[in-house]
């Protein structure tokens, strides 16, 4: 009887489905666990029912799938964890959001009940999860990561979760643009944020396609400032230099971030390591400070206007202790373009700043001849950063003249990586404009001295660095 039911619920007659749903409905209520072995049957006729066009079978649908998920089976006794299964990650893929949102919730309460048995039959539904991620849907994507999150208690999944995710980052762009901030902040709040960050910067540190790297990390960085889901990281990160689990997250994440020098200097001010967001300043070169740099820049300024950074702003209170805090951001000033707002804002911030007097002691400190010492100095881990100088009540015991290494070693691969990629640009384009001699004879006409100059020749547009 079971069986004939199911098949009439997909019958292209709607009172003929509605009969069917209905009976099936009676069906589990009265019979409960006599139906255990037609589980995984009855599930997939209810679950197309479910977005049924007509408003009486979707709402009989509902019913007995709720009456269906409510009964407790033990695996041993007919219940096919695999079975239904099958029936959920093959509904994943239905046009309907309604059916592949309750597959989901199927595939959650397995989890929940028989987590072992989901466990032997994940390879089947594990690359289904995954593709599912770029669903349209944000409901289905958000419940696709509490699946994934529960798998991921695992350590083996969890990775293999974290590799698919940059990959498909990488493959689809528009998914990190439009999705990728979601997906990260709901999996931080799932899977605990250091532990995905950390993840995520390891990956990312042999990431070969350097373009993707230095986006990606410019993503994970304006998360890792702006995201509420994420304060617990940051108040970790601005204990750097006294504790040693901050410490080993920042060098954790430094070495991926390199792949962005404003991703670099913002975890600076964020770690509260302003001796060396001074001198990654001015290690950049030319090349580095484009117009991609100057928007991230523009960013930068204006998150330093945030409650965020609210710590940093007082700390302006006491120049005398924050020196490098002070050169940093007037470095920051000095590679923004004046007209820009940016450049107003900091300026006008920088205003606000005490013209407290600096003791000798401190000008000592500031000394060129000091400065560079402790910039160049490889092998010496303990380098005093910041503040006031005391070191006693903390342990910095960071090499930052090795890690600025990295980041220029790191840049130098990015600058060479643009030099080729122009390179190839400039020979297609030159192929392209090779013309005929006739051609090109008319291309050398003599130009109208009547006409008056165009203003764009004298001049260049403001519009051309636009922030």
């Amino acid at each position: 009887m079971a069986e004939i039911l199911v098949q009439r619920a997909a019958s292209p007659d709607e009172f003929t489905r509605l009969t069917a749903i209905t009976w099936i409905t009676e069906f589990v209520k009265l019979g409960g666990d006599q139906l255990v072995p037609h589980y995984a049957d009855i599930l997939g006729a209810i679950l197309p029912c479910i977005s049924d066009k007509e408003d009486k079978i979707r709402v009989v649908a509902r019913e007995t799938n709720e009456e269906l998920r409510g009964i407790q089976a033990a695996p041993g006794v007919g219940f096919d964890v695999g079975a239904i299964l099958s029936v959920a990650r093959r509904h994943l893929s239905s046009e309907w959001e309604a059916t592949r949102i309750e597959a989901l919730h199927w595939i959650s309460t397995l989890l929940n009940s028989h987590w072992e048995g989901v466990l032997s039959f994940l390879s089947d539904v594990f690359e289904t999860l995954l593709k599912a991620l770029s669903d349209p849907s944000d409901e289905v994507v958000l419940l696709v990561l509490e699946v994934h999150a529960r798998i991921a208690e695992d350590e083996k999944h969890f990775h293999q979760l974290i590799v698919y995710l940059v990959q498909n980052f990488r493959d689809d762009n528009s998914l990190l643009e439009k999705r990728g901030a979601l997906i990260i902040r709901r999996l931080c709040v799932l899977l605990d944020a250091e532990r995905v960050y950390r993840k995520l910067s390891t990956i990312l540190q042999g990431e070969p396609e350097l373009d993707f790297a230095s986006i990606m990390v410019q993503a994970l960085n304006l998360i890792l400032l702006t995201s509420s889901e994420l304060a617990t990281l940051r108040d970790l990160l601005k204990k750097t230099l006294f504790d040693a689990d901050a410490k080993d997250l920042f060098l954790s994440i430094y070495a991926s971030w390199c792949h962005s020098p404003m991703a670099i200097i913002s975890l600076c001010l964020l770690a509260q390591t302003y001796h060396h967001a001074s001198t990654v300043i001015q290690a950049l070169v030319e090349e580095d400070i484009n117009v991609k740099f100057l928007v991230q820049l523009d960013k930068l300024i204006h998150l330093l206007e945030t409650p965020t950074f609210a710590y940093l702003r007082l700390q302006l209170l006491e120049p005398g202790r924050y020196i490098w805090l002070l050169k940093a951001l007037y470095g920051l000033l000095m590679l923004l373009p004046q007209q820009s707002v940016a450049f107003k804002i900091l300026r006008t911030r920088l205003k606000t700043v005490p013209p407290y007097s600096f003791s000798g002691e401190q000008f000592k400190r500031l000394s060129p001849g000091k400065a560079f010492t402790e910039v160049n100095h490889v092998g010496g881990s303990q380098i005093a950063e910041d503040g006031d100088g005391d070191t006693r009540n903390g342990h910095n015991g960071i090499n930052f003249a090795s890690l600025l290494k990295d980041f220029v070693r790191v840049q130098e691969q990015h600058r060479a990586h643009s030099k080729m990629q122009s390179q190839v640009r400039c020979s297609s384009s030159s192929s392209k404009d090779i013309q005929r001699p006739e051609e090109a004879s008319g291309a050398l006409a003599v130009p109208d001295t009547n006409k008056p100059p165009s203003r764009t020749s004298s001049r260049r547009s403001p519009g051309q660095l636009q922030l």
